[in-house]
């Protein structure tokens, strides 16, 4: 039977991680999980990834030697990850073709629409279902336009480490596929991934993605304040930050920091908040069933519980390690409380395999 290894690759402004994943004839499927054979993560300085942006290619290239080099990954091509508020993400209903000539298609269809000239945009198009319209057969799904030069300084730094990117996949449909598997493939689930300075929030129903949102925010935004607030270093700040969490209260010395966290913690969930205030507005009788978290910064103490009461839904920390076999050289008691990380360069190796 064909096997296909894949690797995931997440740029993130804390750190970079990939994942290898192989995919059999029963994994394409669905009716064989997928294998995790190895796993890696090597940090990042402050500033190298702004906003999900690779701004000293330099630094990330080196770090992704470092990564491969530590990790040990046996080929060279990837599958990037982008994800900011320089892509764009719409509903799109479009005349049915066969897809190959729909994606052509798109400078043509989707110029009027874009806030950027079609030139300076790289664009894609996610299929989610079809209907007999009043012009025919007709395509319903995601419109991705991302401008050119953001994708393009990612792709440089990967291919200053000597990596291949085999293409390039939105982080907010990788979230979906390594996270939506089980009764969460079933239901109307919003995935929320908090990274450092990005959060991805999806919204998908019966596993199709319905809503995209990138939001400037993250949890490198709240050690910001913090260290800002007290005047310590940032490794201070982050720990101070774990020690406190939201939602609790803290002793008296401390209530400076537990401000600072407040008011960031605060508007970042607002704006969680109001994306599914937005989504059920569009889509009546169709609410949101449960609320799903990933990224280092979901790790902060209390946040699924402030999320839940403010959204008035149920919230649990997303696993896209469960339903993987675990391969040969894998040590899954490392990844212990470290699953949710892992969601986006999992989800980007699904992508071309699955």
């Amino acid at each position: 039977m064909a096997t296909t290894r894949v690797i995931g690759l997440d740029i993130g402004s804390s750190a970079v991680r990939a994942a290898e994943l192989e995919f059999g004839g029963g994994a394409r499927t669905g009716k064989v999980a997928p294998t995790l054979h190895r796993l890696g993560e090597v940090a990042l300085p402050v500033g190298a990834v702004r906003d999900g942006e690779v701004v000293q290619p330099e630094t990330v290239s080196a770090a992704l030697r470092q990564l491969w080099q530590d990790t040990k990954f046996e080929s060279k091509d990837v599958v990037l990850g982008v994800g900011n508020q320089r892509v764009l993400v719409r509903d799109l209903d479009l005349p049915w073709m066969p897809l190959a000539q729909l994606k052509a298609s798109l400078p043509f269809q989707v110029s009027e629409m874009l806030p950027m000239s079609s030139d300076e945009a790289l664009l894609d198009y996610y299929p989610v279902a079809e209907y007999d319209g009043p012009q025919g057969r007709t395509v319903h799904g995601m419109l991705v336009a991302a401008q050119r030069d953001t994708v393009t300084a990612n792709v440089v730094a990967v291919e200053g480490a000597g990596l291949r990117p085999l293409m390039v996949d939105l982080n907010g449909f990788a979230l979906l596929r390594s996270l939506a598997h089980g009764d969460l493939a079933r239901a109307t689930v919003a995935f929320v991934d908090v990274g450092a300075t990005v959060t991805t929030v999806v919204v998908a129903a019966n596993g199709a993605p319905r809503l995209v949102r990138c939001l400037p925010s993250g949890g490198q935004n709240v050690t910001n304040a913090v260290a800002s607030a007290l005047s310590v270093s940032g490794p201070d700040a982050e720990r101070i930050k774990r020690e406190i969490g939201i939602g609790y209260a803290p002793p008296p010395e401390q209530a400076p920091a537990a401000e600072a966290i407040t008011s960031v913690v605060r508007s970042l969930v607002e704006a969680i908040r109001n994306t599914f205030v937005y989504y059920a507005g569009n889509n009546p009788g169709a609410g949101i069933d449960v609320v799903v978290l990933s990224g280092g910064g979901s790790h902060l103490p209390g946040l699924g519980q402030y999320l839940s009461s403010a959204s008035r839904l149920p919230v649990n920390l997303g696993d896209p390690v469960a339903p993987l076999r675990p391969g040969k050289l894998l040590n899954r008691q490392s990844l212990a409380g470290r699953e949710s990380l892992l969601a986006l360069p999992i989800g980007l190796a699904y992508g071309v395999a699955a």
